[in-house]
């Protein structure tokens, strides 16, 4: 797939920016905060409606705007589509693909694929397990749009049910305060609270046992691509392993083995819950265990070890998702040639090639031969405003 061009509207630092891509790599160069990384993001929301910045819609949008455009045309083999997206300032999204708005947004997935790859990244080691579940989510949703749906569905549950425990919790604690006889959490749990939580733990498990099923997928696939390309890196000095650890822990990933398993945990931690006032028990709480050499990954070597492991990742979601939808994805590197050592770098750069389009932000020119600069469309980019320094 080829994205061709990209028009920008009160999104972020650009008031009225359009861009033609001309060339396999486009290297867009300029100082720190000018808006470099903000063009990538556009591209990201267009590919998976999410953001690594994890910012509101309202942040998307220029000052003193309501509305905020990304229109793209995009070629791939099936043929040109024309995509646009429309951020509000009061959270509310119109996705429109061939000049038809798509009623439900996750439609519009799967049209761009991208990997985006910032220098946020290295926290997928440093960081805890809910950046690795965005960073799976994320990847999945692009491997099985109708996964945005599914974990939609979760999250809406999970808060539903957390309402409902809050509102146990909080009657709990005034009947307490006045003197009622209640001598433990669960006698706050009346026939009729009991059999309406029984409702919200029967949803909670269907639709968690959806995301637990193809999570542990995605990384039986991942796993051994990454473990080759961080073999390749390394020299094969050093042996990555990725695995899934699930909340809800089963033998096999057999649907009613993970529902029954998920039940019965829930069923164990109701007091917990009741006094907490929270769900306790789901993917929510998933992890995914990163180690070299069987040492958790946080815990070893140094950092350039950590890059290491992040950029065989990043390499084994590009190949991943070019096995699964047949074309390669748009590869979106973040300034992060300046996190990796200049080994890392060759490697980086030889494993692109001109295989994927990619969009690749710096400060300076240093870290590309002769050849890459060539082979690159090089635009230079000061306060939301682009402009074309050279081309191939």
């Amino acid at each position: 797939m080829f994205l061709q061009s990209i028009q920008l509207r009160a999104f972020r630092n650009y008031r009225e920016q359009y861009i033609d891509f001309t060339a396999p790599k486009t290297i867009l160069l300029g100082n720190n905060a000018q808006g470099k990384s903000n063009l990538l993001e556009a591209v990201e929301l267009l590919a998976t409606l999410r953001s690594h910045r994890m910012a509101r819609d309202k942040e998307l949008v220029c000052d003193g705007e309501e509305i905020a455009q990304i229109k793209a045309c995009l070629k791939r083999q099936t043929g040109v589509s024309d995509l646009a997206l429309t951020l509000r300032r009061n959270g509310r999204r119109t996705v429109n693909l061939n000049g038809e708005n798509i009623r439900r947004q996750t439609d519009f997935l799967g049209v761009l694929n991208a990997v985006e790859f910032s220098s946020l990244d290295l926290e997928l080691v440093r960081g805890g397990p809910e950046g690795r579940r965005h960073w799976l989510d994320t990847l999945l949703v692009q491997l099985e749009p109708v996964y945005a749906y599914i974990l939609q569905q979760y999250n809406q549950v999970l808060r539903q049910r957390n309402a409902f425990l809050k509102n146990i919790a909080a009657t709990s604690r005034t009947d307490t305060t006045n003197n009622s006889p209640l001598s433990t959490q669960h006698s706050a749990l009346s026939t009729h609270n009991s059999e309406q939580l029984g409702i919200w733990d029967a949803q909670l498990v269907t639709t968690g046992t959806r995301v637990i099923r193809r999570r542990e997928r995605a990384i039986q696939r991942l796993a051994p691509i990454a473990a080759k390309w961080h073999a390749s890196i390394s020299g094969s000095t050093e042996i990555l392993q990725i695995k899934y650890a699930p909340n809800v822990q089963t033998v096999e990933n057999q649907s009613e083995q993970v529902q029954q398993a998920f039940l019965d945990k829930i069923q164990q931690r109701v007091i917990p819950e009741l006094r907490q006032g929270t769900t306790l028990v789901g993917p929510h709480r998933d992890e995914v265990e990163l180690t070299i050499n069987q040492t958790p990954a946080r815990q070893y070597g140094s950092q350039g070890q950590q890059r290491t492991l992040v950029l065989a990742l990043k390499l084994a979601e590009l190949q991943l998702i070019e096995e699964v939808v047949g074309e390669p994805p748009l590869l979106l590197l973040d300034d992060v040639l300046a996190e990796l050592d200049p080994s890392r770098q060759n490697q980086l750069l030889d494993a692109i090639q001109d295989r994927f389009q990619t969009l690749i932000t710096t400060t300076h020119l240093g870290s590309f031969d002769s050849q890459w600069l060539n082979s690159s469309q090089i635009l230079s980019v000061d306060s939301g405003k682009i402009y074309t320094q050279s081309s191939i």
